[in-house]
């Protein structure tokens, strides 16, 4: 496995292990937007190593083991970390945004940077086929526009407390930096290019509608 793979997993793992374990520790480090307005930046960042519990964990470094290579295959190493931090500060800043007035809101999760992984695999390899469960076959793509619509739902519920805007916040930043990076995407894979784009526009759809 890639030595900088291992490096973003080990550090997810470590530092929710240690959130795990102690509670102010876990406060201190998690995205709280009255922190963050407060002065407390950092937490944009620290926030994205930090996890609900080993579930949300696993689906996390599960998604990420099996996407990363191919955005590392195509792009490289210093492209596909630029892609994980850049979604992941993508997904702060649109959470901020959304949530400026609501200083209470908290969230934590690696979800925004691996989303823009997702994102980004997908447009480079639009022909993957995923195991669902290790045995339902789902195309990648519809599996990442699926991954977005639950976003949809889990920022609308407000029932837990795992950073669902974030996801956007990745995707957009993914799917921007990718065609950034390597812009014969548009042509060479116009429908997928558009068909990524759906969830996004609904977001700022249900947005522009105050349905969120």
């Amino acid at each position: 496995m890639n030595s900088f793979l291992i490096t973003l997993i080990v550090a997810n793992v470590l530092f929710s292990y240690k959130g795990f374990n102690d509670y102010s520790f876990f406060r201190k480090y998690e995205f709280h937007t009255g922190s963050i307005l407060s002065g407390e930046k950092i937490r944009m960042l620290t926030s994205a190593f930090l996890h609900a519990d080993i579930a949300h964990l696993a689906f996390n470094m599960i998604t990420l083991y099996f996407f990363a290579p191919v955005v590392i295959a195509y792009l490289g190493n210093i492209h596909f970390l630029i892609i994980y931090f850049s979604s992941l500060l993508f997904g702060s800043l649109l959470t901020l945004v959304l949530h400026k007035n609501d200083y209470n809101y908290r969230a934590i999760g690696a979800s925004g940077a691996v989303t823009g992984i997702l994102y980004s695999a997908i447009l480079l390899r639009p022909d993957m086929m995923l195991g669902i469960f290790f045995i339902i076959p789902m195309p990648a793509y519809v599996f990442g526009i699926l991954y977005l619509m639950y976003s949809i739902y889990g920022m609308r519920a407000k029932n837990d407390n795992i950073g669902h805007t974030a996801h956007f916040g990745g995707a957009i930043g993914g799917y921007l930096i990718t065609l950034l990076f390597y812009p014969d995407l548009i042509w060479l894979q116009p429908l997928m290019v558009i068909l990524l784009t759906i969830p996004i526009i609904l977001l700022f759809i249900l947005i522009k509608l105050k349905k969120l």
